[in-house]
């Protein structure tokens, strides 16, 4: 036995010491290179329905805030204590217009501007001077979104093709509620050969068929061979997940993160490994409650394309729940867990801030090490500009987006060659898929990518 392999038998006490965590990327508060980063794009803090006619406290990336819908309709979002004497306006009385204080019935207005000061003989000083701190906050599609950066520097708000296309689609809002750090859960979904293993039923011996079938995802038990790249101009990346399918067929499966925290991901049905291109089952934000805990904010999309056997059930989405996998949030037992755990016990075990320094990357890691590094570039200013965006967004057009699946026809070669054509089919997809960026609308960058998907189905055999 070599002194390497003897090194490494019963090392638990050489081990006892852990490195400390990366904050650079994991820290999200106030006046942090990553908050400042999430600040400056629109995040979901809460679900609509969870506006009621009383304020709902909330704390987004270290914030304690209140969310409350006005009666005339409007939406706020302030900070929690009162700008006064520091009351929580979690106590605060709806009004028509705004929020009023239950302490001494200072009244604001959503934009934070001070309306009355009941107890003053004269208010109009205070009003001048005093404002309670506030953010540009909006509802859509049963989220609530609030912009927390410089008011001089808001951006528009990103409408993406999935949104409104395919044409019977409808987004239905949900969260997830993870008690760890919001990165840990925002890059397992580049850690996508994880499916193959957790997702398959990984559960204990004698553990019924109907709960195995709860945690796991038909379809995804063979190894894919990866593809992973930057997107964006280092504004995001993307992975190529290719499977081989009996009958000469070929499930080539792309998502998507755009940073700092968004995600949009493929069908979450078995259907997937279907012919079906361009459309997504799912849009994200992980949004940072603290260092220590996080929400995903939501849609699950619902139509025909994603879902042609209609198995999704709108009902089962909602506040921390989701339709498609058991295991996505904490509400099974500690046992249930250990006998079929699913992503929630896999991600939060990690601890409450994953510690990287502690790792032992191997090649199937490359995703996530690559989210990380864009990530730092963004961070530490190094990544230009994103004005692709900004300009489509302000001549009124959609945005394009990669996350899809589509199946395949390839003749199947011997092993590893095989693997290679795989690899190949991926990149070509993606290319596909961002060929059609230039044009203008959902429908076109639609039938474009269709046509340039044929030509690879076409073919006798994909180069590699």
């Amino acid at each position: 036995m070599t002194n390497a392999k003897q090194s490494n038998r019963y090392s638990g006490y050489r081990k006892r010491t852990r490195p400390e965590p990366d904050l650079e990327l994991t820290s999200t508060n106030a006046g942090t290179p990553m908050g400042e980063l999430m600040r400056r794009y629109w995040q979901p803090v809460c679900l609509s329905m969870e506006l009621t006619n009383v304020p709902k406290a909330i704390r987004i990336m270290g914030e304690n805030l209140v969310a409350f819908r006005d009666k005339s309709g409007q939406v706020g979002v302030m900070h929690r204590q009162c700008a006064h004497r520091g009351a929580s306006l979690e106590y605060g009385i709806v009004s028509e217009k705004g929020i009023r204080c239950c302490y001494h019935g200072w009244h604001f207005n959503v934009d934070g501007t001070l309306l009355d000061a009941p107890c003053e003989h004269d208010a109009t000083r205070l009003k001048e001077t005093v404002s309670q701190g506030a953010y540009p906050a909006f509802e859509r599609n049963g989220l609530v979104f609030a912009y927390m950066g410089p008011a001089e520097e808001q951006p528009p708000f990103p409408e993406f093709d999935s949104y409104s296309f395919p044409a019977d689609n409808k987004l239905v809002p949900f969260s997830n509620i993870y008690p760890c750090n919001w990165l840990q859960v925002y890059e397992n979904i580049m850690d996508h050969m994880h499916t193959a293993v957790l997702h398959n039923k990984m559960v204990v011996e004698g553990v019924d068929a109907e709960t195995a079938a709860g945690v796991s995802l038909e379809g995804f038990g063979d190894m894919p061979v990866m593809h992973w790249e930057a997107t964006r101009n280092g504004h995001g990346c993307i992975f190529s997940a290719n499977r081989r399918l009996p009958e000469n067929k070929v499930w080539s499966r792309i998502t998507e993160m755009i940073f700092p925290n968004y995600l949009q991901i493929g069908s979450l049905m078995p259907t997937a490994a279907r012919e079906r291109h361009g459309a997504s089952g799912c849009t994200r934000w992980n949004v940072p409650i603290d260092d220590n805990n996080m929400i995903i904010f939501g849609w699950r999309h619902f139509n025909d394309t994603v879902d042609p056997d209609g198995l999704g059930v709108e009902a089962d989405c909602g506040v921390d729940k989701i339709d498609f996998l058991e295991g996505q949030v904490g509400d099974r037992s500690y046992e249930e867990g250990q006998r079929a755990p699913g992503d929630w016990e896999a991600i939060v075990s990690q601890g409450k801030i994953a510690v990287h320094g502690a790792e032992n990357p191997g090649s199937s890691d490359v995703g996530v090490y690559l989210c990380r590094k864009l990530l730092r570039d963004m961070v530490r200013g190094k990544t230009a500009p994103n004005t692709e965006f900004a300009r489509l967004t302000a001549e009124g057009k959609t945005l394009p987006l990669y996350s899809q699946d589509s199946v395949l026809d390839v003749p199947e070669l011997s092993r590893e060659e095989d693997r290679k054509q795989l690899l190949a089919i991926g990149k070509k997809v993606i290319a596909a898929l961002r060929s059609a960026d230039g044009l203008a609308t959902a429908a076109e960058r639609d039938a474009h990518i269709r046509q340039q998907l044929d030509q690879i189905d076409a073919r006798d055999q994909v180069e590699a």
